[in-house]
């Protein structure tokens, strides 16, 4: 049976940049090999979501709709399926003395990583003549992903047994 919308899938996967850099993974050997940042920190194990929940980026949730159990497929996502384009809209500059009594008197810093209190985090790119410049843009924003999949399990939306 095909999966579709309301089903609960598990997968495991392995998703990728257009040049191969991998940037998560479900396999603790791939995340080992491939020197993943929190590849010690992290229980590996197969993903489990609900087809049209939008848990997961909808690129990737589409090219599940359709596959089977014990399938294997390559699926590409386009930045606007993916993480979104790009935007300057999204850099946004902060008074220094302000940035830093926002966080908690650390000095900012290029590369220094920042959550908003919404739980959006961002990245400080530049600082320079008193202004704090923090990218609140995916990291994966405009960038082509390439996840491979594996089915390993798909349970029916409408009684929840596994066809």
């Amino acid at each position: 049976m095909a999966i579709e919308d309301g089903d609960s899938v598990t997968f495991e996967y392995t998703g990728r940049l257009e040049d191969g850099t991998v940037f998560d993974t479900s396999h603790e050997s791939v995340a080992d090999e491939q020197d993943l940042a929190d590849a010690g920190e992290r229980d590996f194990s197969p993903l489990t979501v609900e087809v049209g929940a939008g848990r997961i980026v909808e690129g990737l949730e589409e090219g599940l709709r359709g596959l089977e159990e014990g399938e294997e497929a390559t699926v590409e996502v386009a930045p606007e399926a993916g993480y979104g384009e790009r935007s300057e809209d999204r850099i946004v500059e902060y008074d220094v003395a302000e940035f830093s009594d926002m966080i908690e008197g650390e000095e900012p810093e290029i590369g220094l990583t920042v959550q908003t209190e919404q739980g959006l985090p961002g990245e400080v790119v530049a600082v320079e003549d008193g202004i704090v410049s923090v990218d609140f843009n995916h990291e994966l924003a405009g960038e082509d992903l390439v996840f491979e999949v594996e089915i390993v399990e798909v349970r029916d939306a409408v009684d929840g047994n596994v066809p």
